[in-house]
């Protein structure tokens, strides 16, 4: 009985320790932009260029009224070019392969030339209706989510195909080796060989950008204003920022993976706001 106790006592002095990799993480804001974005919904950093793409909805989140843009920010928040490619309808995720920009459109998937700010293709994504996020893996087959259909499909040189339906409104993907991340039904899923999806950790309602910081640990944003250091290896999510009570969305977020900043869209704020991430080692 003694052994028995003693033990107990050592687990229960050790658990704070055992979870405190994520409970370390933090984020510190460093600058918000002006207000001139118009429902900001998505950022990706090009590490390339060293520039920020914001995709724009100017407008109601679904509608197809022409309306949405593309902008070009500095990494410290200038506004370089509001309306640096136009004419789209409600663009959300972004991912690039090569010299190319690939933006989900409603039921449209956008081609970019990075370089130019041209449309080269707009693929029809048949009987799409609410494309929502995008990834790309390193042979540049784009993987894109349909939050309304509750489908992921994929896009490989002009083929496009269903990889997955009957989900719980999917949004956020990332491309990992080890099998396609899914933020879908309040927590991050791992798709196996068999489409078969693992739940890797529970986060919250409405889980929207996902991006990579080390090891099986990412950083999640959920649209109503919250953000999680999620540990998908210990199975936890730890609440980073909570916007909720100013109004301030956090959408598809973008990563500076080498100096560590989180680039976060605040939607009906119509600002990209920069945060810090500091993790213990």
């Amino acid at each position: 009985m003694k052994a028995k106790t003693l033990i107990l006592c050592l687990v229960c002095a050790a658990w704070p320790f055992m979870r405190s990799t994520a409970q370390q993480a933090t984020l510190e804001k460093i600058w918000t932009s002006d207000t001139t974005l118009r429902v900001p919904e998505s950022v990706y950093f090009y590490a390339k260029e060293n520039i920020l793409f914001v995709a724009n909805i100017d407008g109601t989140p679904w509608a197809k009224d022409g309306n949405g843009f593309i902008s070009k920010m500095t990494p410290d928040g200038k506004i370089t070019m509001l309306k640096w490619v136009d004419g789209l309808n409600s663009p959300k995720g972004m991912g690039i392969y090569g010299e190319t920009l690939y933006v989900a459109d409603m039921d449209e998937l956008i081609l970019i030339d990075v370089s130019s700010g041209s449309i080269i293709k707009r693929e029809k994504f048949e009987g799409a209706e609410n494309l929502n996020d995008v990834t790309v893996d390193p042979k540049g087959i784009v993987y894109v989510s349909d939050s309304k259909l509750k489908r992921v499909y994929t896009y490989n040189k002009g083929a496009i195909s269903l990889m997955l339906e009957n989900l719980g409104s999917p949004n956020g993907l990332l491309y990992r080796p080890r099998g396609l991340l899914v933020l879908t039904n309040g927590g991050l899923h791992r798709v196996g060989k068999n489409k078969k999806l693992t739940e890797l950790a529970k986060i919250a309602k409405s889980p929207d950008g996902i991006e990579h910081v080390k090891g099986d640990e990412f950083v999640v944003s959920c649209w109503q204003g919250e953000m999680f250091y999620v540990d998908a290896k210990a199975g936890t999510a730890v609440k980073l920022l909570d916007t909720q009570a100013q109004k301030l969305q956090t959408a598809d977020i973008g990563y500076d993976p080498k100096k560590r900043i989180v680039y976060v869209p605040t939607f009906f704020g119509n600002t990209v706001t920069a945060y810090q991430l500091k993790v213990a080692k």
